[in-house]
């Protein structure tokens, strides 16, 4: 997987603390990343309405339907697409021992294992929501953080946020 993926999470788990729409350069400030690279990121998601932007001076993202319907597959997919992660090359053709094209008409048993470990990988990944990561979060931060997030998320005075204390956020 991407970087795109971790960062695009990321994102999706922190917009459920917001109130407000939250601008893409105040989530790559939060999270200490490119923001033309999360640009990319942030219209993947928007392209498969995991998120949406608002327009206007107060603009920005917000989730694009509630968070226990985002599957952390939905964004995997709509970051790094639908691909599967092995490809058989029929390497078992090849070489001066290879078979030849109808000895090889079924997949071979490396090919099967990989099918059955994305399938697994895939379905583990479509059983957790973006609201079972942002619960496991919020189970970890006080209410201070959690305010003191969302002020910060909003772009109003979280207090003491630059303190030294970090906030959690996952």
């Amino acid at each position: 997987m991407s970087d795109g993926v971790e960062w695009a999470v990321h994102c999706c788990v922190v917009l459920t603390a917001a109130g407000n729409p939250v601008p893409a350069a105040r989530l790559a400030e939060f999270h200490d990343v490119s923001s033309s690279y999360l640009a990319k990121q942030l219209q993947a998601l928007s392209r498969a309405k995991i998120i949406r932007s608002v327009q206007g001076k107060d603009g920005g993202y917000v989730l694009g339907r509630p968070p226990g319907e985002i599957s952390v597959y939905d964004i995997v997919r709509a970051v790094d697409g639908g691909r599967p992660a092995f490809v058989c090359t029929e390497i078992r053709q090849r070489g001066p021992m290879g078979s030849t094209p109808d000895q090889c008409l079924e997949p071979c048993g490396i090919a099967r294992t990989m099918a059955v470990a994305e399938r697994a990988w895939r379905d583990s990944l479509r059983g957790v929501t973006v609201l079972d990561l942002a619960t496991e979060v919020a189970g970890k931060r006080d209410t201070t953080d959690s305010r003191r997030l969302t002020a910060w998320l909003n772009g109003d005075n979280p207090g003491d946020l630059d303190s030294g204390d970090a906030v959690t956020v996952s």
